[in-house]
């Protein structure tokens, strides 16, 4: 605003000018390399994370959740389309009968996964998850970087679910045609010419319930979870009651391409695994979030493993692996086993499932977008958390409306490797910021070290992932890098002995046995990142670039003036942070008008 006086000497504001406006923009930008240098690496203390980060977004998010909350969550998030989707190709095409071993592969890596967001989750319970993790621990950027793949995860891969809501619906109202309840547009060009109503449809109500309240969304998910576990309960039980063992051998044994084809599976199933991230985004909502957090992320993870396992070998015990439908898999197995009745009801469970998992990952969502609008790196507006109902609904009905747009047009198969690699890279990320924060910030080892086998270990997983995908590097190259992988580890652990113990408060729970887990969940999402194709890193490329324009346009200017008026709001006295007392009240923030 500009001011100037007036005939009777008082002060008048002007509201400014564009002219005004742009040259102030272009002041501001010709100020972006000294900005770039003292934010991009800027980090956050936990205590601010939980104290003054969290005051931004006005009203708390009430503490409503139980343990047996976020175990239902964590299945609901799960337990979605990709066990119809993955399994039956993968066991045609690449594991055979095996794709058990695949899953309790894939269940490994998950498992690693996991644990690496639990302690996390405990010691920073707030709603940014790896975004907070990763801010915390590797500075700003990093951070923002692994917020927006997060959020281009969950806006892609629920508008793709969405859809696959429609295709299973038509399924269990026994029409075999999939776009049955599509209007196709003429006018538009292939793939985005199949107008999805109902997939909007679904998406609009999920953002109304998640608006109104938490814990009503909590209980929704948790009744559609249960019949969804009773549903997968009769396909295990059918299938292996009505099955034969022979199949499982016949035509061409249990693994018929052998130890890659097994691996090479896992890869693929692996993705029906994510959905656990989404429960480290309610440790605001959460009573009790140092017990409630581990049993939540880690039971869910075990549960579903349990299920998909015993899914697959029902499949496989149904049909020899190489008569397995490579679409609707299940609903051709039943009908060759001559119950044809059975299609219509895993349509129906298939249905619910990717309701409970998309209301669980639009949950997680607009957690995340809340708490990067703390940061100012996205308008504050998404920050804001409605008093009453204590959600944020400003990111929820934003992210839901983008969500809509897309599924209602967009065919997104051509966008699934791209939403796998973003996945992939921020599990990989955050165990990375576990074995530092572990060892260099907590323990307060130099630093270099943990650097220095971070890098190391990754190069090895990296050489590791090479030689496994081309023939002539394997004889060498996986026993070298495998066996730098494990040295590497090996001497870190005997050189920096005290991480699991130093320093750790008896009721707070740590992963166990570091730094194997986390060095263990790097290896394997390296990987598993190696076996996706040179398109989806040239699709990722490009949103990489993208989302690094934006944070140099807006999110470093933003974030620098933001932090530069608090810092000059405390050195004048104008705002004071009150920490939460020992009877746990929230913090509040006392505003004093300066004279």
């Amino acid at each position: 605003m500009a001011a100037a006086l007036d005939h009777n000497n008082q002060t008048i504001t002007t509201p400014p000018t564009n002219l005004c406006f742009l040259s102030d923009y272009i002041h501001t930008l010709s100020k972006t390399p000294k900005r770039l240098r003292k934010r991009v690496l800027a980090t956050w203390t936990p205590e601010q994370e939980l104290n003054q980060m969290r005051l931004r977004s006005g009203a708390d998010m009430k503490r409503k959740l139980t343990w047996y909350d976020l175990i239902a969550l964590g299945i609901g998030g799960m337990l979605g389309v990709g066990v119809f989707v993955t399994t039956g190709p993968v066991a045609r095409d690449q594991s055979g009968p095996a794709v058990l071993v695949s899953y309790i592969i894939a269940g490994i890596s998950a498992l690693f996964s996991s644990l690496c967001y639990t302690e996390f989750s405990i010691q920073i319970p707030v709603a940014g998850g790896a975004f907070s993790y990763l801010r915390v621990t590797f500075g700003e950027f990093v951070g923002y970087f692994a917020g927006a793949n997060i959020l281009m995860e969950y806006v892609l891969s629920n508008a793709a679910v969405a859809r696959s809501f429609t295709e299973y619906l038509c399924t269990a109202f026994g029409h075999e045609d999939p776009n049955t309840w599509r209007i196709e547009v003429h006018g538009l060009s292939k793939g985005y010419n199949m107008l999805d109503f109902p997939a909007v449809a679904l998406i609009v109500l999920l953002t109304l319930c998640l608006c109104r309240s938490t814990k009503e969304s909590s209980m929704l998910n948790i009744i559609m979870t249960i019949f969804h576990v009773v549903f997968f309960g009769f396909i295990i039980v059918a299938g292996i009651c009505y099955g034969s063992t022979e199949n499982l051998i016949q035509p061409a044994g249990l693994a018929p391409n052998g130890v890659k084809g097994i691996i090479d599976g896992a890869a693929i199933v692996y993705f029906s695994y994510i959905g656990y991230d989404s429960v480290s985004t309610m440790a605001e909502e959460i009573r009790n979030p140092s017990k409630s957090l581990p049993l939540g992320i880690v039971g869910s993870v075990l549960i579903v493993s349990l299920i998909y396992c015993l899914m697959a070998l029902s499949l496989c015990m149904m049909v020899p692996y190489n008569k397995i439908s490579s679409s609707a898999s299940f609903s051709v197995a039943f009908q060759n086993i001559g119950w044809k009745w059975a299609s219509n009801i895993v349509g129906t469970g298939a249905s619910l499932g990717i309701v409970a998992s998309l209301l669980v990952a639009m949950l997680g969502q607009a957690r995340y977008l809340c708490v990067i609008g703390r940061a100012r790196l996205v308008p504050s507006w998404f920050a804001k958390v409605h008093s009453k109902t204590g959600t944020p609904q400003n990111a929820t009905v934003f992210l839901g409306i983008c969500q809509a747009s897309i599924a209602l047009f967009t065919e997104l198969n051509i966008v699934l490797e791209m939403i796998s690699i973003g996945t992939l890279l921020v599990f990989y990320l955050v165990a990375n910021a576990l074995i530092y924060h572990r060892y260099a910030i907590n323990i307060n080892h130099p630093p270099m070290y943990t650097i220095l086998f971070l890098l190391i270990l990754s190069s090895a997983s990296i050489g590791f992932s090479i030689s496994w995908n081309f023939t002539h590097l394997q004889k060498w190259g996986l026993p070298l890098f495998g066996f730098c992988v494990i040295a590497t580890t090996t001497i870190f652990q005997y050189l920096m002995p005290f991480g699991g113990n130093r320093d750790r408060p008896d009721h707070e729970w740590q992963v166990p046995f570091m730094p194997w887990p986390a060095a263990l969940s790097i290896f394997l999402n390296v990987f598993l990142m190696g076996t996706l194709r040179k398109l989806s890193y040239e699709r990722f490329g490009v949103w990489t670039c993208l989302v690094t324009l934006v944070y140099m346009l807006y999110g470093v200017h933003s974030t620098y003036q933001a932090e530069e008026m608090e810092i000059e709001g405390d050195q004048r006295g104008g705002m004071r942070v009150h920490c939460p007392n020992s009877n746990g009240e929230q913090p509040k923030v006392d505003i004093q008008v300066l004279s």
